[in-house]
């Protein structure tokens, strides 16, 4: 494995800053920022951007950090910063968080506290550390990628906050109507370790976040050998069921209880080819991955990339004086 970058304390922090993500707003987000780095005595720049502007602003501000020896900084939630860690992980530069979703699973796996001017002193005070993420094709993925039915859920999910704004209760409450209606069943080709399965399945989810996964109630990394976060990843598959089967699972998994309804199954892999059944002429599928959904080529590869991420981490010692960090 490469040796994770050394910062020049001197040069700035890049902060990349989703100007439609999150619940403050965009003087809010600046304030805190300026104010914590002149509190410390750090430099930083900050980058404002469109949704659509991302992926360019992330992209150049990877470069610039891996030429002047500093980091690019995601300000937004789960999709934000896997845009930015997209870039990131390109050019093999150190990366910061500061979340700003509903969520937040990837920043509070690691330990990164929920509120902006806590996680800033954590990021002026952390180091770089290789963090392990999965692959899916051409694109990784931080917390999960998907097909089927949860990218509907997520699309349908951002609809509602768009209404009614970004909580956990509308969020959940999106998933219930999704689940009423009628949904088609995909039909994949699966080949892992050798072997090739034909399943049908409403969808397949492929986690890279044990917080995620543990608290749906899914337990991994039980047995000896790869385990999450240190080498495998985990998937999730629902045996074809009806309507009231679903919304019971739904419950299940807002109780942590859905792995162990006799509907679900799970496995951990390191690789996994996976060709879904398409209509003549289609080549593409839509996948989901961190809150986003995007249309990719069949047949898919989901693996644990080769090179991890760099991730402004706190140490250990400054988790413990942060427990909200962890969602405690």
């Amino acid at each position: 494995m490469p040796e994770a970058p050394q910062l020049d304390p001197a040069a700035p922090f890049l902060f990349i800053i989703n100007t439609a993500s999150g619940h403050t707003d965009v003087d809010e987000k600046r304030a805190v920022i300026e104010a914590a780095l002149s509190s410390s005595g750090r430099a930083g720049e900050l980058l404002f951007a469109q949704p659509s502007e991302l992926p360019r602003v992330a992209s150049g501000a990877a470069a610039r950090a891996i030429a002047t020896h500093t980091a690019v900084v995601a300000v937004g939630g789960d999709g934000t910063i896997n845009t930015v860690a997209q870039a990131a992980h390109a050019v093999g530069c150190a990366m910061g968080v500061l979340p700003q979703g509903t969520f937040n699973y990837f920043a509070r796996t690691h330990g990164i506290p929920a509120d902006p001017a806590e996680a800033l002193q954590v990021l002026l005070r952390s180091a770089p550390v290789p963090v392990q993420v999965g692959a899916i094709n051409d694109r990784i993925f931080l917390v999960n990628a998907s097909l089927g039915l949860y990218p509907e859920l997520l699309e349908d999910r951002e609809a509602y906050k768009a209404r009614f704004g970004r909580s956990r209760l509308v969020a959940f409450a999106a998933a219930c109507l999704t689940l009423l209606r009628q949904h088609r069943q995909l039909r994949l080709r699966i080949e892992r370790g050798g072997v090739v399965r034909e399943v049908r399945t409403p969808t397949l989810f492929v986690g890279n976040n044990r917080l995620q996964l543990e608290q749906v109630g899914v337990r991994v990394g039980l047995h000896d050998g790869p385990t999450l976060d240190t080498g495998c990843i985990a998937a999730v598959m629902l045996r074809p069921i009806g309507t009231l089967t679903m919304l019971s699972l739904l419950l299940r998994g807002a109780l942590g209880r859905l792995g162990e309804a006799d509907d679900v199954e799970s496995f951990q892999f390191n690789r996994m080819l996976v060709a879904p059944k398409l209509k003549a002429g289609r080549r593409r599928v839509k996948v989901a991955f961190d809150g986003e959904v995007s249309w990719m080529r069949s047949p898919l590869e989901f693996k644990v990339a080769e090179q991890p991420l760099y991730l402004l981490k706190p140490s250990a010692d400054v988790s413990a004086a942060n427990p909200q960090a962890s969602g405690a």
